[in-house]
């Protein structure tokens, strides 16, 4: 039996309009609304936070900053905020500075697991399609980003052709930490093991799921992600996550995603990043925030080609109520949120949602997850010293003799996530020209209406589910859709 890692959490920002008198502040403005729980400890705080000041553009947010007297930390360019530190008096009288629009608190995340499968079609598609390169659809000339713990880098399952590493760029938050710089990461070489660094094990396994390497492991098991093809960039946010690390990442993808590695080095080499995975958010779901930086962030990515993908959440539910990850729920297209399926043990494609994937509320359409994909009793990279690795209790040896333990069965909907991640990057190897709008439909018009679990419903323009989306992920009919050929 799988042993299951406590649910994630990540607590992004809803959109809540506080008004009123800051003590201490005359102003005649109407104050910024604040982030919910900001809301709740903004009141009686009387320490030291951090928060994100939000701006009409980028010189108003740092004005305000500067006027109240707060220390920058750092600046999301693109979307006008910046991120900042002091006393609570002073995150008070930022509200009513002129141009600060809201102002969201810097809450903690965690990853949604709880300790593959054919089911996706995945394999298939790379077995028996080609993209528009000619080349076997494996996610060739994609770059796939993870926002994760880390990587290890020297792991077999990210060796590509003559053992090179495919991890092209790896760079490690600094946030509030002991080396903040201007964008909240620096580079580390990609030999660095992440992972090791962060005392995580998670982001290595999603991103073997994303992207590993194809392997057929001494026992019989049959491994590798659902995008061998590709390369990686990992952006390492640690295993104790804040907020502002996870957005400064997003904002790193947003201002380098056309040439991850920089202008001189060749696509070829380090293609641009189509696709992002985020394995973490809120624990109880939470209302949808299109005011927050997470959002406006993923929005940006979407408009400049670039899909964003999350798990849906490992709270379960019965549909009375919402408990799905707030930003995944975005209906912006080409923003992903993924359910978890459980084949049983089978191997079909016509098991169940798994119990701890998260659902939306039943009366309210815009909660409902996008699509599913398997999520459950996943083998993937996993060395047995790093805590997640070791909670999972069914250690698989590697492809050399050496490689002991290495691979690791763990469920949550941070498996299932990167399973569409993957995908994505084999569907824009069929069509480099397509949108994120395009790839969306193109996964959830051929998805597979499994039947177990809630009916599936007219929700605009697909038939839909509140626990399961709009079915199971079909790779196959997903890039035959988007003109992938026989070779």
């Amino acid at each position: 039996m799988v042993s299951r890692v406590r649910r994630c959490t990540l607590l992004v920002a809803v959109a809540l309009t506080a008004s009123g008198v800051v003590p201490g502040v005359a102003s005649a403005e109407p104050l910024a609304p604040v982030s919910p729980s900001l809301v709740s400890t903004l009141g009686s705080a009387t320490g030291t936070m951090t928060v994100l000041v939000h701006g009409a553009d980028l010189a108003a947010a740092r004005s305000a900053v500067q006027q109240v007297g707060l220390a920058e930390v750092t600046s999301f360019d693109r979307i006008g905020v910046v991120a900042a530190t002091g006393t609570a008096d002073q995150v008070r009288a930022v509200r009513a500075q002129p141009g600060v629009t809201y102002v969201e608190g810097n809450d903690p995340i965690e990853f949604f697991a709880t300790s593959g499968t054919v089911a996706s079609r995945s394999r298939e598609a790379q077995q028996t399609l080609v993209g528009a390169n000619g080349a076997p659809l494996n996610g060739t000339g994609v770059s796939v980003a993870v926002i994760d713990s880390g990587i290890d880098p020297t792991h077999p399952a990210f060796a590509g052709p003559g053992g090179a590493t495919r991890v092209v760029r790896s760079l490690k938050g600094v946030c509030l930490t002991e080396d903040t710089t201007p964008s909240c990461l620096v580079d580390v070489p990609t030999s660095v093991d992440t992972d090791l660094l962060a005392v995580g094990g998670h982001g290595t396994h999603v991103s073997g799921i994303a992207a590993g390497t194809d392997y057929t492991l001494p026992d019989g098991t049959v491994v590798g992600g659902s995008a061998p093809g590709s390369k990686i960039v990992s952006l390492s946010v640690g295993a104790g996550l804040l907020i502002i690390g996870a957005d400064a990442a997003l904002n790193w993808v947003l201002e380098n995603h056309a040439a991850p590695c920089g202008a001189g080095v060749p696509a070829t080499t380090c293609p641009p990043i189509k696709v992002i995975n985020n394995s973490y958010g809120p624990s109880g779901g939470g209302q949808f925030d299109p005011n927050s930086a997470t959002v406006l962030l993923q929005r940006q990515l979407a408009a400049e080609g670039v899909v964003t993908v999350w798990a849906n959440g490992n709270d379960g539910g019965d549909g009375s109520t919402n408990l799905s990850n707030p930003p995944g729920t975005d209906p912006t297209p080409g923003i992903l949120s993924v359910a978890s399926y459980h084949d049983l043990g089978t191997g079909t494609r016509d098991g169940a949602v798994s119990d701890f994937s998260s659902r939306g509320a039943a009366a309210d359409q815009t909660t409902w997850p996008d699509i599913s994909a398997p999520g459950e009793n996943i083998v993937s990279a996993c060395r047995l010293y790093l805590p997640i690795c070791a909670t999972g209790l069914q250690p698989v040896n590697g492809p050399g003799p050496l490689d002991v333990g290495t691979y690791n069965v763990i469920s949550g909907t941070s498996m299932a996530a990167p399973q569409i991640t993957g995908i994505v990057a084999q569907l824009f190897q069929a069509d480099p020209t397509a949108t994120p709008g395009q790839i969306e439909n193109a996964l959830k018009s051929t998805a597979y209406r499994f039947t177990a679990g809630a009916p599936y419903q007219q929700a605009g323009p697909y038939l839909s589910s509140y626990d399961k989306g709009t079915g199971l992920v079909d790779a196959v009919a997903a890039a035959t859709s988007l003109g992938a050929g026989r070779p």
